[in-house]
C-alpha cells in the first residue's frame, strides 16, 4: 500500500522526531519473517524501549539525511526494519537476541552517532551490558565496602556474646 504525499511527511516528521533522541540505530533485513515473528519482535523491543519500524528506504534516506546517521544511507538496500533507540546498546541488543533465533532477521549495520557499525560491531555492542546492569554493578561495588565495614563492626559484639557463652558453660 503506497502513502499519499501527506502521509509521507507525516512519517518522515514521526521518524525525525525518533531520530533526534537516539543514540543508536540498527538496520535488519527482515525477509522472509512472518507476520507472528515481526510482532513479537515488537512487542519485545517496545518492552525494551526501542522504537521499531518497517520504512520505505526512499523515506529512510530523507530522514537520516542530516543527522549523525547519515553514514547508514549506503547501506539502505533491500526490505529493512529499524530500531532506533535512546539507549545505545538496546537497540543492538533487541535485534541480535532476536536474530539468535529466528535466522531470517539478517543484521546489516548499525550506527551511533557519526560512527558507523557493521555486524561484528553491532553483535559486540549487544553483548555489552546496558545501562541498567551497569548502574547496578556500580552500586553494588560502591556498597560493598560499606557492608563489609557493618559485618566487622557487627563481629565484635557477637564474639563477645560467643566469649561470655563460653564462659558461662564452663562454669555450669
Amino acid at each position: 500500500m503506497s502513502l499519499n504525499r501527506q502521509e509521507k511527511a507525516t512519517v518522515i516528521q514521526e521518524m525525525q522526531l525518533k531520530i533526534s533522541d537516539a543514540q543508536s540505530v540498527v538496520i535488519a533485513e527482515y525477509r522472509g519473517l512472518d507476520v507472528a515473528s515481526i510482532s513479537s519482535l515488537r512487542k519485545i523491543a517496545r518492552d525494551s524501549g526501542v522504537y521499531i519500524r518497517v520504512l520505505k528506504n526512499s523515506l529512510a534516506r530523507r530522514v537520516i539525511a542530516d543527522t549523525d546517521f547519515a553514514l547508514l544511507v549506503d547501506k539502505l538496500n533491500g526490505p529493512l526494519i529499524y530500531g532506533v533507540s535512546s539507549d545505545p546498546v538496546s537497540a543492538a541488543k533487541v535485534l541480535a537476541d532476536f536474530a539468535k533465533n529466528n535466522d531470517r532477521l539478517i543484521i546489516k549495520a548499525g550506527a551511533l552517532p557519526n560512527y558507523l557499525l557493521d555486524y561484528t560491531a553491532v553483535v559486540a555492542l549487544a553483548n555489552m551490558p546496558s545501562r541498567e546492569e551497569l548502574l547496578a554493578k556500580l552500586v553494588a561495588t560502591l556498597q560493598a565496602p560499606i557492608a563489609q565495614f557493618v559485618r566487622t563492626l557487627n563481629e565484635i559484639p557477637t564474639k563477645f556474646v560467643r566469649g561470655l557463652s563460653a564462659v558461662c558453660d564452663l562454669k555450669k
